[in-house]
């Protein structure tokens, strides 16, 4: 596991409604998931993206939210209760290494990997789960911030992506961040 793993006190204040000035995730995310779609997303902390992607997806949708943190899903548990979103998430506790998405092999529709890849032990493994889980013609959002991974480090990781059969689309702007909207081949 990565040194570098977000505190799960941190996550109190990556969930704060303040960060909204600068990010707004419906904004983000409204153009790429639709009512009924299966999203995962590794690390969401207490579900700032979570709670706003469960909308998304609407009663008939889900989304399968992976953290190593018990105590991040906890609080996104009661978050998404407290919202009236929780029957739409599934909060799932998972190893260092692994997603563990066997399960979900070739049925998840859109994936948001959001400042979390710089903190897994390996880009390689972590894309290539990210792909078998995937449909052909999904997509995966991964964003990270420019001040924890540097130009290089990102296009390290592209390559990875694309190791595992995954291509650049697009290369939205996402503030103070490095972005890549990427395609299952």
């Amino acid at each position: 596991m990565s040194e570098r793993v977000c505190p799960w006190w941190l996550g109190y204040l990556l969930a704060s409604p303040l960060r909204r000035l600068t990010c707004n995730p419906a904004k983000l995310l409204a153009p790429h998931v639709r009512e009924g779609m299966t999203v995962i997303e590794p690390g969401p902390g207490m579900g700032f993206f979570t709670l706003e992607l469960a909308r998304l997806v609407g009663p008939s949708g889900r989304v399968v939210a992976l953290d190593i943190q018990p105590r991040m899903l906890d609080r996104l548990k009661k978050r998404a209760a407290k919202a009236g979103l929780l029957e739409r998430v599934d909060a799932r506790l998972v190893a260092p290494g692994s997603m563990g998405l066997t399960d979900l092999a070739g049925a998840v529709d859109f994936a948001l990997v959001y400042a979390v890849l710089h903190e897994l032990p390996s880009a390689d493994a972590f894309f290539t789960e990210a792909a078998d889980a995937l449909r052909p013609g999904a997509c995966l959002l991964l964003v990270e911030p420019a001040g924890h991974v540097k130009a290089d480090k990102f296009q390290a990781e592209l390559k990875a992506a694309a190791q595992a059969g995954l291509e650049v689309l697009d290369r939205p702007s996402v503030g103070r961040s490095h972005a890549a909207l990427l395609k299952k081949v």
